[in-house]
C-alpha cells in the first residue's frame, strides 16, 4: 500500500486547512473590534465627563459644608489636600484626581488596580491621590461628598487604600446616589480589615472633614483640569493618552520603567497617621 495521500484527499485537506485559517483570522479580527471598541467607548465616556466637568460653575458642588476644614491625618502637598499611598522617595509619582460617584473613574480604577499596586508596592511609583465631587454638582445629591468625606476617615485610621479600593470596586450607577447613605459607607467599612470602629463612624455620620473635601474640589475647579479621572505621571497628563500613546496596562509600565531609568526605587515608609481613631487598646466595636 502506497503511503502517498491521494490526490483527492489532499485537496480536500488542504481546503479544509485553508477554511480553518480564514476562520482563525475573522475571530482575530472580530475580538480586535470588540477590544478596540470597548476603549473607545471608555474614552468616549472620559470625553463626556470631562466636558460635563468644565461646565459646572466653581461653586457646583453637594451639600455646603460649614466649619473649618478639618485635615486628614497624614494629608501632604499644597493646602493639605493629597493623600498619599507609597514611598515617600519613590522616583515617579502619579496624581490622581477622582471622584467616588464618577464610572469613568471605576473604569480607570478596576483596569490600573492591579498594575498600580504592583509599582507601588515595588517602590517605583507613589500615588498622590486627590477627591472632588464633581457629579454631585453635575446630578444633584451628595454621594460624592459623602464618600470623600469616609475616605478621608479612612485616612484618619491609616485605611485609605483599601478603602478607597472597596468604594470604586461596589460602586453603584451614576444616577443611584446611595453613597449619600452614610450606613452604606459605614457598611462597605467592614470590608477593611479594623475599620469599622466606632470612631470611624462617628467621622462619618458627623461629616467630620466636609470642609476639607470641598476645598479638595474648589482646588480641582480651579486648577484647569478637564475631568475626572485626572491622571498624572510626574505632572504629565496619561489618562486618556500620553502624547500619541493610549493608556493600557503595557503602555503605563512602560511610561514608570522610563521616568525611572537609572534611579533607585523607593524604601521610605509612610509615617502612620498621627492620632487615628479607636486605637488596639480599645475595646473592639460591638
Amino acid at each position: 500500500m502506497s503511503d502517498k495521500i491521494p490526490e483527492g484527499n489532499r485537496s480536500a485537506r488542504e481546503r479544509l486547512a485553508q477554511q480553518r485559517e480564514r476562520e482563525k483570522g475573522r475571530e482575530k479580527r472580530r475580538r480586535t473590534l470588540i477590544v478596540s471598541s470597548a476603549v473607545v467607548g471608555v474614552l468616549a465616556l472620559a470625553g463626556v465627563v470631562g466636558l460635563i466637568a468644565a461646565n459646572v460653575g466653581k461653586d457646583g458642588g453637594g451639600d455646603s459644608a460649614s466649619g473649618p476644614a478639618i485635615t486628614p491625618s497624614g494629608a501632604t502637598g499644597k493646602d493639605s489636600l493629597t493623600l498619599p499611598v507609597g514611598a515617600s522617595d519613590a522616583p515617579s509619582t502619579l496624581t490622581i484626581w477622582e471622584d467616588f460617584r464618577c464610572p469613568v473613574c471605576a473604569q480607570f480604577e478596576n483596569a490600573f488596580r492591579d498594575t498600580i499596586t504592583e509599582l507601588v508596592e515595588a517602590g517605583q511609583l507613589k500615588v498622590d491621590y486627590h477627591l472632588a465631587t464633581i457629579i454631585d454638582g453635575n446630578l444633584g445629591g451628595k454621594g460624592s461628598l459623602r464618600a470623600a468625606n469616609a475616605a478621608a476617615c479612612a485616612q484618619d485610621a491609616g485605611k485609605f487604600a483599601p478603602y478607597h479600593d472597596v468604594l470604586f470596586s461596589n460602586q453603584p450607577p451614576e444616577p443611584d446616589d446611595a453613597y449619600a447613605k452614610n450606613s452604606r459607607l459605614i457598611e462597605l467599612a467592614g470590608e477593611v480589615e479594623g475599620l469599622d470602629t466606632p470612631g470611624f463612624r462617628s467621622c462619618v455620620e458627623d461629616g467630620e472633614h466636609d470642609s476639607w473635601v470641598q476645598k479638595s474640589d474648589t482646588a480641582f475647579r480651579e486648577g484647569g483640569f478637564q475631568g475626572t479621572p485626572t491622571a498624572l505621571l510626574n505632572g504629565e497628563s496619561i489618562f486618556p493618552t500620553k502624547g500619541d500613546e493610549q493608556i493600557s496596562v503595557e503602555n503605563l509600565k512602560k511610561w514608570v520603567a522610563e521616568a525611572n531609568k537609572g534611579k533607585k526605587p523607593g524604601t521610605a515608609t509612610p509615617s502612620a497617621p498621627a492620632s487615628a481613631p479607636d486605637t488596639p487598646s480599645s475595646p473592639p466595636a460591638s
